[in-house]
């Protein structure tokens, strides 16, 4: 059995649900959630739930135990001598990511590891992209405004544009760590985008509707989109209904991008994915994506 721990909003979510999801399929067991976290009391930054329940995942909420078992946690002097007896008799394991770009060993694991970390790399999943995107597929069908605007989408040569703001600019920690993509970065990506497309039309995506309709001005045509509000998968389902895209430093757009079928698709990404130039970001797109 492999478990993996869930933090953090959907695209993290999604980075670790497709980490975990690869390696039980290399080892033919079942994948597990551990939703300890998301169902805690969050102090600081921005709280967050269990995101994945509208996608089409294969794997079930992890028991108490099951996570104990595996990572040896809890407060209960005997409950944590017996996980740890367990680890050492299962021969289980608690693997935490080292650091932030990919790391080969992941996918040396055996199966039964409980995994910790975020994992933001396609390579940790690639052998399975197909299964993954599946997997990461919106459930309900569209409905309403969303379906014409999918219409809307598939009729015009697509670019979505994405802005991410919320605690990238209201949290302090989080803007120390991250920073925001400015205008100037916008700019340059319609420019690249006006290079190598014909006709584009824009589809504008944010956390934070009002400043995007008032700050980011495409010269082509563009359209807001600033009705999903609560219901992210929606807006990252039509995100990946574009042709091409603009992502922020955002593993939200990282996902609305990759999960787009279209073989031809122009992908812009920040060079800077955040604020300390010292972590390596060098796998976290993939090779044909161009940063800027």
């Amino acid at each position: 059995m492999i478990i993996v721990k869930l933090m953090g909003g959907l695209g993290n979510q999604m980075f670790q649900y497709a980490a975990a999801r690869a390696l039980s399929w290399r080892h033919g067991v079942a994948l597990k959630l551990d939703l300890t976290f998301l169902e805690s009391e969050q102090v600081g930054n921005t709280p967050r739930t269990f995101e994945l329940d509208h996608l089409c995942i294969s794997a079930e909420k992890a028991s108490r135990w099951e996570v104990c078992k595996m990572n040896g946690c809890g407060t209960n002097t005997l409950f944590k001598a017996c996980a740890r007896l367990y680890q050492m008799a299962a021969g289980s394991t608690c693997y935490r990511e080292q650091n932030f770009n990919f790391d080969p060993y992941v996918l040396t694991l055996p199966d039964n590891v409980y995994l910790e970390g975020y994992w933001q790399s396609e390579n940790y999943f690639v052998e399975i992209k197909e299964i993954v995107r599946k997997e990461l597929s919106v459930k309900e069908p569209l409905t309403g405004k969303n379906l014409d605007l999918a219409d809307e989408i598939r009729s015009v040569n697509a670019v979505s544009l994405h802005v991410r703001r919320g605690d990238y600019v209201h949290d302090a920690k989080t803007c120390m760590m991250h920073g925001v993509c400015d205008r100037e970065y916008y700019q340059r990506a319609e420019d690249r985008i006006t290079q190598t497309l014909k006709t584009p039309h824009f589809f504008i995506f944010s956390d934070d509707p009002e400043w995007v309709v008032d700050n980011i001005k495409p010269r082509h045509p563009a359209r807001y989109i600033c009705h999903n509000s609560g219901e992210p998968y929606e807006d990252l389902r039509l995100m990946s209904l574009c042709r091409h895209h603009v992502i922020a430093n955002s593993s939200f757009s990282w996902w609305g991008a990759w999960l787009s079928n279209d073989p031809d698709k122009l992908v812009i990404a920040p060079d800077r994915w955040f604020n300390n130039p010292s972590i390596n970001t060098s796998d976290l797109t993939p090779a044909d994506w161009q940063r800027l």
